[in-house]
């Protein structure tokens, strides 16, 4: 049987529109920016990005990088206040999502800590980061093969 060829993509993002934040928990804000994002899938019960993501932007308001260790317990403790499943908490998973973030461009690494890009705000991340860089080169690209086709 002859091998496909697995096309591997350079970058890829995921965007959804949700209606407009109303009177929401913080957490379910940070929940609707992962969803948003592509971060997390709608329905998905496996949502510790959304911790991840929760805990280093209330680090970000004290300009607090947070160690692995640090993020891994400040989770472990908003998963208990929120009275969710400790699923999906082991460090290799915390890692995982932490990575995910680092690929989107909004979390940074610096020296052995992780943090918020430059402590920043997310608007404006997302503005200078995803849309006018990722997504830009991405836009691009889809315009390059728009334009091969005959």
């Amino acid at each position: 049987m002859p091998r496909i060829a697995k096309d591997t993509p350079l970058a890829e993002i995921t965007l959804r529109r949700y209606e407009k934040p109303g009177k929401l928990s913080e957490r379910e804000l940070v929940r609707k920016i992962c969803l948003s994002l592509g971060l997390l899938q709608p329905g998905d019960s496996r949502d510790v990005v959304v911790d991840v993501l929760h805990v280093l932007l209330r680090a970000k308001r004290e300009r607090q990088p947070l160690s692995t260790d640090d993020i891994e317990a400040q989770v472990i403790d908003s998963r208990k206040k929120h009275h969710l499943a400790l699923h999906g908490i082991a460090t290799s998973n915390i890692l995982r999502q932490v990575r995910r973030l680092r690929e989107l461009l909004l979390v940074e690494k610096v020296a052995d800590t992780y943090r918020i890009a430059e402590f920043e705000e997310l608007p404006r991340l997302f503005e200078e980061k995803i849309e006018h860089f990722y997504l830009k080169s991405i836009v691009e690209r889809v315009k390059e093969y728009l334009g091969s086709v005959k």
